[in-house]
């Protein structure tokens, strides 16, 4: 016979897609702010082993200088910033471009599945993961294609949501059982790691507007897109916050800074880069911010769940 605890334990899972679900697909868009401290272990004390996981966001393509090829990886991305700052003993980053949750079971060229890089004393592990999955790079292009032939109008909101339902929506929703699938996998192998989810940055203006034909999306459709954004990273912090892992805000920190901005104050780089990046990624700069976010988290330690 199943204990209560046990019981709990699966009434608790099946309630917390629900959740996740409800609040995505409703109103509260949030950029998100740091989860409630409720992991356990670790502090605000120097990290020993670090392993980064992650995908494009995370591996920084572009950025000189590019230390893998096949991941797009380059030594100044935020992971390679935080290890530098936090003097880790070992640190192992094996985030790689293109990357799903998938990758994290699964070699993605010449890399090993992600989750191999985690040892029973990893201290420290960062994720950014879950872009992929609702599709990243289809959007992107899906999108300024029409807006390139319907520069006014919300062109892409109106073909993610010809059914009747917002189908980046519904693919965020879907994206959190394999958030949560990763975030317990990582605590299974690194059952003392302090685990911190990272959010994406702010890809377009926080107010709304448009920059057509630099980015070339139809003048209603940026608010859609950044609200979609914004429901990705509600999404992520939601379920650390359900997985006893931290959240860390990244949008916050870049807004003001999207890929609208002039070369000199844009952190993420339009869809023809100015600076050394990918199209839609940060650049040198927003590794830089990224790693300020992440060492602001690490440095409020935390309390004990």
């Amino acid at each position: 016979m199943a204990s209560h605890g046990h019981a709990d334990g699966i009434a608790r899972r099946r309630r917390w897609p629900v959740a996740v679900g409800a609040a995505v697909g409703g109103c509260a868009l949030v950029a998100g702010t740091t989860a409630p401290a409720t992991a356990h272990g670790g502090g605000a004390g120097r990290v020993t082993h670090y392993v980064a996981l992650g995908d494009s966001y995370t591996s920084g393509p572009g950025i000189p200088r590019q230390v893998d090829a096949d991941c797009a990886r380059s030594d100044s991305n935020y992971p390679s910033l935080v290890a530098a700052e936090r003097k880790a003993a070992t640190f192992k980053d094996v985030s790689c471009g293109g990357a799903t949750t998938e990758e994290m079971w699964k070699p993605q060229g010449t890399n090993d599945a992600q989750l191999n890089a985690l040892r029973r004393d990893t201290d420290l592990v960062t994720v950014q993961i879950g872009g992929n999955d609702v599709g990243f790079g289809s959007i992107i292009s899906t999108c300024a294609g029409l807006g390139a032939q319907q520069p006014v109008g919300n062109p892409c909101q109106r073909y993610y949501t010809s059914s009747g339902a917002d189908r980046l929506t519904l693919n965020i929703a879907r994206t959190a059982p394999k958030i949560d699938r990763v975030l317990r996998a990582v605590h299974a192998r690194a059952p003392h790691a302090r685990v911190l989810v990272v959010g994406y940055p702010a890809l377009l203006p926080d107010d709304g507007s448009g920059c057509f034909p630099s980015v070339p999306f139809a003048s209603e459709d940026f608010p859609y897109l950044r609200d979609t954004e914004k429901r990705l990273n509600l999404m992520l912090r939601m379920v650390a916050a359900w997985n006893r892992a931290e959240y860390v805000d990244a949008y916050g920190p870049t807004r003001g800074h999207d890929m609208c901005k002039a070369p000199a104050d844009r952190w993420i780089e339009p869809l023809q880069p100015a600076s050394p990046a990918a199209p839609a990624h940060p650049n040198a700069k927003g590794e830089e911010a990224m790693a300020r976010a992440v060492l602001e988290v690490l440095g409020q330690g935390r309390g004990r769940g």
